[in-house]
């Protein structure tokens, strides 16, 4: 069974390996990836976030459940165009209750594969295109609270360490192995991946 993993969960600094077969178990976790997102009024979810150190993530921007046509599955995305930037606001699953402003490519072309298997190109801009850079980034251990400025990860400071803080009592109580243990888990999972 799956779950959001919060910060600092070893999985969300975790690069992920490239999918390289696109079978029922990923489908079953993509699905399972969509509903848990839903649960938590989410827009976006990568593989990592629920300790599943593969390339992809699902977007849904409605965050509604009763909207599967608003679907998204992007297994091995690349961004391979960025054109200008803006600043606005982003949140994370794995930080419940942080906002904080990033600055982000305002337009990007990104290349990814779909659960058909089919190689999809796309043009995004807007809330799309920065939900699709945000995922892009965790997918290479990158978290949001990287980009803050100096301000704004002072203020964002005592919010990442309660986070934090919660974490470490989860994982005293047993919830979650230890870091190490995580460490080799992801490994294990990354390594079993590549074998198709």
């Amino acid at each position: 069974m799956l779950r959001i993993v919060p910060y600092p969960h070893p999985a969300l600094r975790y690069e992920s390996r490239p999918v390289v077969q696109i079978d029922d178990r990923l489908r079953a976790t993509v699905r399972e990836m969509f509903d848990l997102m839903y649960a938590s009024n989410g827009i976006g979810l990568a593989a990592n976030q629920v300790g599943v150190p593969l390339r992809f993530f699902v977007l849904n921007l409605t965050a509604d459940a009763a909207q599967p046509d608003e679907e998204r599955v992007f297994i091995n995305p690349e961004i391979v165009k960025r054109h200008s930037s803006e600043e606005n606001e982003e949140g994370c699953l794995s930080f419940p209750g942080l906002y904080g402003k990033v600055r982000r490519a305002r337009k990007i072309k990104v290349r990814s594969y779909d659960l058909a298997g089919s190689e999809v190109e796309l043009d995004a801009d807007d809330l799309l295109g920065r939900a699709i850079q945000h995922e892009t980034d965790h997918l290479d251990g990158k978290l949001f609270i990287d980009y803050l400025g100096p301000i704004a990860r002072t203020s964002a400071n005592a919010k990442v360490k309660e986070i934090e803080a919660g974490y470490r009592k989860a994982q005293a109580e047993g919830i979650y192995p230890s870091d190490e243990e995580i460490r080799r888990q992801l490994d294990e999972m990354a390594r079993s991946a590549a074998v198709v």
